[in-house]
């Protein structure tokens, strides 16, 4: 039998997390996990089966955990071939534990169960027919509703998934024959451009490009393990009229809840879970709850439960209910009576180093009670009113639950329920002294409000086995807990912690700093929600923590932007271009569409005159052979104008520096035609009359807020993750300029006789051709009036939500 000291290695071999590695070392499961390494001494194991002796791991629960070693050679000898096998095997196992009967254990699992092409085409013919109508109506876009359907009958529970799939699409394909223009999303209105000022020649009649189609939330939610949860009623309970009790509550509904800490900002990784929750209640008609896990006064503001909920609502979700962890104080201590009463609570006097010593310390060495551990229930009821009437100072006294320390999940061992802590809370006030723990309090306010799938991120799978028992233990109606995979991306960093950091390192001024992967700063950005949903959707849900390069992010906000921001010319660093063949009074009025061939978007009017700027960087005094804007004798076009410009003439201040262009207007009068440019440079016109240029009081260009894709690789930044910090992310355009039309975005997305300050100004986002996609940032103010003569008055501030192009080093 090999040695507990060879289990861990043998564990890493098989591809297994670091918590079982960890789990390895604990005493109950030594056993079970032996038995694993023993087995796969004997045979081969193959990567599929790594993968379900993973899954096996992380479904595994208490009642069927005497039927681990069983269930365990059932993967390895290829019984069991699939997770849904896996899962049933659990299953049956939490009623046969033991003696466990191999016909019906097989037949329960599916063991050898073949489901053949036929039967396969017959039942996706029979959903298919039963569907008709809906077909004949929505089309395609009733596909998915009826493909669950399909994966849903008893018939193929143990069928292969992509020979149903194929199946599927192969008969809706016969009935609906290939998409056409009825699954489609429908084209804007077209508006008629107007026609009484100068055109210029583009072929703005072509069709639109085809129309941004990102994942949805039935994409996500309808695939994998997550897919097949069970339905409302189909979790057992320590007593049956508990679920009597609660699909009375729910009617058969799904509920869910998103359960954040108001301690700071919701961040990237925090819309994962957004859309799951409200997304999987939503796909199955139920409904979701924002519950704000306040358990913690000391590290909640008001700021960030306002921003929770705004930001729940940006991303376009709408909880069912708002509620709070303290909505349930009186409930969760009356629990914590009931605890003590049946003997699985007592009052802890020791110190946290003491009970981190009794749980085996750092040395992992043997595990033992507390010495008040069985101390009579009434002492404990005495002691825990003490606790509440403010007998003791923080850290003298806790509530802990009596639970198993012979367990192997570290969640087993005496976790504490409830601790003293002075701090008044933005709800209570100072009604309380003492606050429950996470452990304590979120299965039971998950019980309190009849959720039916607490859906959480797989760092809390060890915390399961303890979220059953504590209900079992108070004997409340048992939520399913389910877990998936968290989300992060590249690039950044998400911790709270780090970013005060950052912060009081004075690189950013506060949390919704553009640079940052919060919510709020994505949002000031001007990222727009769809495209941060859609990333998200694209990622499916699956157990896996994952590391997303933020290129992937980046894909989708352009793709959104391309598809929705009006188009406009702006110079980030104007330079003054004098057009000497054409008269002092000159004026034309160009009339430009917001979006090149596609008419919905509508169209503006740009003066062009004998004075305009162009960027700085569009000139070079050097000629280099592959260098086609503009330098000295060389010729460029202007974009939306008929005819090129040639420099002929520069002019520098006392320094040397280039404050001037003299160039010549191709327009052929005076019987030379110039060639055709090799390169077209946005400008802008100097026209008083027509307000223009509008002057852009501070244009923002960020970058990466680190150097390396992972700030805290100690391979890669030996130096620690704040030695990354890239001090140099910000860089400022104080004397940028832009045309006209942007006050048309302006007036469109921004309400004028505005009582109040903006925080943020949604929609307000513009691509500035060849430069990138811009939006407005709250540091913006405007008058409360858009007319011409106010607009002298406003400060404009716009920050760049992401470049035209891809950075080549991400």
């Amino acid at each position: 039998m090999s040695s507990v000291d060879d289990i861990i290695p043998l564990f890493t071999s098989l591809g297994f997390s670091e918590e079982a590695n960890e789990s390895s070392k604990n005493k109950k499961l030594t056993q079970d996990l032996i038995t694993i390494t023993d087995e796969s001494s004997k045979a081969t194991i193959s990567d599929a089966k790594k993968l379900l002796l993973r899954k096996l791991l992380s479904v595994i629960t208490g009642p069927a955990r005497p039927a681990l070693p069983y269930i365990t050679n059932a993967v390895i000898s290829g019984k069991l071939e699939r997770d849904i096998q896996v899962k049933a095997a659990v299953k049956y196992c939490e009623e046969h534990p033991t003696d466990i009967p191999e016909s019906e254990f097989n037949e329960a699992c599916g063991v050898g169960a073949v489901v053949d092409k036929e039967t396969v085409d017959k039942v996706v013919s029979s959903v298919i027919n039963s569907n008709k109508e809906k077909l004949d109506k929505e089309r395609y876009s009733a596909a998915t509703t009826v493909l669950i359907q399909v994966k849903k009958s008893p018939e193929l529970r143990w069928a292969e998934p992509k020979e149903v799939k194929d199946a599927f699409d192969q008969q809706i394909l016969a009935y609906l024959g290939p998409k056409d223009d009825r699954d489609l999303k429908p084209k804007k209105k077209e508006k008629k451009p107007k026609n009484n000022t100068t055109k210029v020649a583009q072929n703005i009649e072509k069709p639109a490009a085809p129309t941004y189609e990102p994942a949805t939330l039935d994409s996500m939610l309808t695939q994998g393990d997550i897919s097949k949860l069970h339905k409302p009623g189909g979790n057992k309970q320590i007593k049956p009229e508990l679920m009597e009790e609660h699909l009375k509550f729910s009617k058969g509904k799904v509920i869910t809840r998103f359960p954040p800490e108001p301690n700071g900002y919701l961040h990237i990784g925090h819309v994962k879970a957004i859309n799951i929750n409200f997304g999987y209640a939503k796909v199955h008609g139920g409904s979701c709850n924002l519950r704000y896990d306040d358990t913690n006064p000391e590290a909640e503001e008001q700021e960030y439960i306002d921003s929770i909920l705004e930001t729940v609502k940006w991303l376009g979700f709408t909880p069912k209910n708002i509620f709070y962890a303290s909505d349930y104080f009186d409930q969760l201590y009356e629990l914590a009576i009931k605890l003590i009463k049946k003997g699985l609570g007592y009052v802890c006097h020791c110190t946290g180093e003491e009970i981190k010593k009794q749980r085996g310390g750092e040395e992992r060495g043997p595990r033992y009670a507390c010495a008040h551990r069985d101390r009579p229930i009434s002492e404990s009821l005495e002691e825990f009113e003490n606790m509440k009437n403010g007998k003791y100072k923080e850290g003298e006294a806790t509530l802990r639950m009596k639970m198993d320390l012979t367990d192997g999940n570290p969640c087993m061992w005496d976790l504490v329920a409830y601790r003293v802590l002075y701090t008044p809370h933005h709800r209570t006030g100072d009604k309380w002294c003492i606050y429950p723990s996470y452990d304590f309090a979120h299965c039971l306010c998950d019980s309190i409000e009849n959720i039916s799938h607490s859906l959480c991120t797989v760092e809390f799978i060890l915390a399961r086995q303890s979220y059953y028992w504590l209900c079992d233990a108070v004997e409340v109606y048992k939520p399913v807990q389910w877990e998936y995979g968290r989300l992060n991306i590249t690039n950044t960093v998400l911790s709270k912690r780090k970013l005060l950091k950052v912060r009081d390192e004075g690189v950013i001024d506060s949390l919704d700093d553009p640079r940052l992967y919060t919510l709020p700063a994505l949002r000031r950005r001007g990222v727009p929600p769809e495209s941060i949903n859609a990333f998200v959707r694209e990622l499916g849900v699956s157990t896996s923590t994952t590391v997303i390069e933020v290129a992937r992010l980046e894909k989708h906000i352009r793709d959104y932007l391309n598809e929705y921001a009006p188009r406009l010319m702006a110079v980030l660093e104007p330079l003054k271009v004098t057009l000497e063949n054409l008269p002092e009074s000159h004026f034309e009025e160009i009339e430009l569409p917001f979006k090149p061939r596609d008419p919905s978007f509508g169209s503006h009017k740009v003066p062009f005159t004998r004075t305009l700027y162009i960027d700085a960087s569009d000139f070079r005094e050097d000629i280099t052979p592959n260098y086609y804007r503009l330098a000295p004798g060389k010729t460029v076009g202007l974009l939306n104008v008929p005819f090129p410009i040639t420099c002929t003439e520069i002019k520098k201040d006392a320094d040397g520096n280039v404050v001037e262009l003299v160039c010549r207007y191709e327009d052929g009068k005076d019987g030379k035609k110039a060639s055709k440019p090799k390169a077209y440079i946005q400008w802008v016109a100097d026209c008083p009359e027509r307000n223009s240029p509008i002057r852009l009081n501070e244009v923002r260009i960020f970058k990466d807020l680190f150097n390396h894709s992972n700030p805290q690789s100690k391979e890669h930044v030996p130096g620690g993750w704040l030695s990354d910090v890239n001090r140099n992310s910000l860089e400022v355009y104080k004397n940028a300029i832009a045309e006209v039309g942007l006050w048309d975005v302006i007036k469109k997305n921004i309400p004028e006789n505005k009582n109040e300050r903006l925080i943020y100004y949604d929609g307000a986002r513009v691509q500035f051709i060849r430069i990138g996609y811009f939006s407005v940032d709250k540091d913006s103010l405007f008058p409360d009036s858009f007319a011409p003569e106010h607009r002298g008055s406003a400060k404009i501030v716009l920050n760049r939500t992401i470049a035209l192009k891809e950075d080549v080093n991400k």
